[in-house]
């Protein structure tokens, strides 16, 4: 176990010099500003990793903590002006808000099972997306607006590695915190919360920390993507944005935190390529089909994303057992 895991740490640790170095051997924009997209991606996807994978929370909500996130950094930068220290503290600002709100979301809410939570955060999430429609005078409603940014982001190389060293951040945090044993609580909680009760464990509030931490870093995604579009709307609160982080996730693997950053990669990859051949091509004009396509494709052949693809080939050449996240719990070894 232990070489498995400092097998790990040294394949995460080359990968991560990797992208380090990219941007001072590679002169392509395109390519940079595309890994930045996908480095803030990753940090929401691994947020909602965190409800689904480990706590077992399926939340149609997430993008209110994006929006959050986003509008935060847009309106501070926007009424204060464009320095790094209203950046850091827009940023704080997101994420106290952010706590806030899904600690009371969290209360209101997570008392519900399956279906019925789910559909009380995809309501929680409509009021406040019709709030920042209505709220013009704040937030411009779904004209949205635009705002400077902090003037050393103008390079794109440096809000590269900004962006770079929040995912790593959140990924060692995300990592430590599913190893510590409140992580291992809500791992219990997934697998049977009333056995976890039984147990003595107050597993609401449980779910109300793995809610609050969610959140927050979903704001930190929010603020980061409105300060690399200069530009921040309603869409950031759509649920386009949560069904984004679900599939990366899925696709990805469910409670690995790996994988959504895998699945964050796979779709912004897939998205930019198939918008980019629509412009050669007509038959690729209506490419969000092909999108669609694409994701039954890696349900099928990855029931339990790439993640869980591979460890099951490991598995089968090593004859270990690996264990499976989520409802569809299976062990598999070599026969």
């Amino acid at each position: 176990m232990s070489k498995v895991l400092s097998l790990n740490k040294s394949i995460y640790l080359i990968i991560a010099l990797a992208l380090l170095i990219f941007p001072f051997v590679s002169d392509s924009r395109t390519w940079t500003i595309l890994l930045t997209q996908i480095f803030i991606f990753a940090i929401l996807a691994m947020s909602y990793d965190l409800l689904l994978g480990y706590t077992g929370i399926v939340s149609f909500g997430h993008a209110m903590f994006f929006g959050i996130g986003a509008y935060s950094t847009g309106i501070v930068l926007d009424t204060f002006g464009p320095t790094l220290l209203f950046f850091v503290l827009s940023i704080a600002i997101g994420f106290i808000l952010a706590a806030v709100v899904s600690f009371f979301v969290g209360i209101l809410t997570l008392r519900l099972k399956s279906h019925y939570f789910a559909m009380l955060t995809l309501a929680l999430s409509g009021l406040f997306l019709v709030a920042a429609e209505k709220w013009r005078s704040l937030t411009f409603g779904n004209d949205g607006f635009t705002f400077r940014a902090p003037e050393i982001f103008q390079d794109r190389l440096v809000f590269y590695l900004l962006s770079l060293g929040c995912l790593i951040a959140v990924f060692i945090f995300l990592k430590r915190f599913v190893s510590s044993p409140m992580g291992h609580v809500l791992i219990s909680v997934r697998e049977n919360e009333n056995r976890t009760a039984s147990l003595g464990f107050k597993t609401l509030h449980y779910k109300v920390i793995a809610s609050v931490v969610a959140g927050v870093f979903a704001s930190l995604a929010g603020s980061l993507y409105a300060v690399s579009l200069r530009f921040v709307n309603t869409s950031v609160m759509t649920m386009d944005i949560t069904l984004d982080a679900l599939l990366m996730t899925i696709i990805g693997g469910v409670g690995t935190l790996v994988g959504p950053i895998l699945g964050a990669g796979v779709i912004e990859l897939a998205q930019h390529y198939l918008s980019g051949l629509a412009r050669d091509y007509p038959i690729f004009e209506r490419w969000i089909i092909l999108f669609g396509i694409l994701y039954i494709v890696a349900v099928i052949f990855f029931p339990r994303g790439i993640v869980g693809g591979i460890q099951s080939i490991y598995a089968r050449l090593t004859g270990k057992k690996v264990k499976v996240a989520g409802p569809m719990k299976k062990s598999v070894v070599k026969s």
